[in-house]
C-alpha cells in the first residue's frame, strides 16, 4: 500500500463513509413511522439498502490492494445509493414520508454518489499499483 495515502487511512475515516452511516441512522428513524404492515417490505427493504451502502465502502476498502475490485465495490455501493432512492421514492408515493424528508434524503444520497464517484475516479490515489 501506499505510505502516504492523502485521503485516510482506514475507511472510518472516508467522508463517503461517514455519510452513509448517517444515512443509515435516519433512513431507520425515518422508516419508524412506517406502518406496521410494511415491516416485511418496504421497511426492509429501505433499511437494508441503507445500511449496505455504507458496508460496500467499507468491503472496496478491504479490496484496495486491487484497483478493479475497489472500484467494483464502490460501484456496488452506488447501485445501493440508487435502490436506496428507489425505497424512498415509494415512501413518498405512499405518503409515508412528505416531499421535504424524501429531498432530504436523496440529498444525502446524491452527495455520498459524488463522494464515491470522485473515489473511482482517484482510485489509484487510495489503491497500490496493480
Amino acid at each position: 500500500m501506499k505510505e502516504d495515502l492523502p485521503y485516510a487511512t482506514n475507511y472510518h475515516q472516508l467522508m463517503a463513509y461517514k455519510i452513509a452511516v448517517e444515512l443509515a441512522d435516519r433512513v431507520f428513524v425515518v422508516s419508524m413511522t412506517f406502518p406496521k404492515e410494511e415491516v416485511y417490505s418496504l421497511t426492509n427493504q429501505i433499511r437494508k439498502s441503507s445500511r449496505s451502502d455504507g458496508a460496500q465502502i467499507a468491503e472496496a476498502w478491504g479490496k484496495r490492494s486491487y484497483i478493479k475490485h475497489f472500484k467494483s465495490k464502490l460501484t456496488d455501493a452506488i447501485a445501493e445509493l440508487n435502490e436506496t432512492e428507489h425505497w424512498i421514492e415509494m415512501a413518498l408515493n405512499n405518503k409515508y414520508i412528505d416531499i421535504e424528508a424524501r429531498n432530504d434524503l436523496y440529498r444525502i444520497c446524491i452527495r455520498i454518489k459524488k463522494l464515491v464517484y470522485g473515489m473511482i475516479k482517484k482510485a489509484d490515489r487510495f489503491c497500490q499499483s496493480d
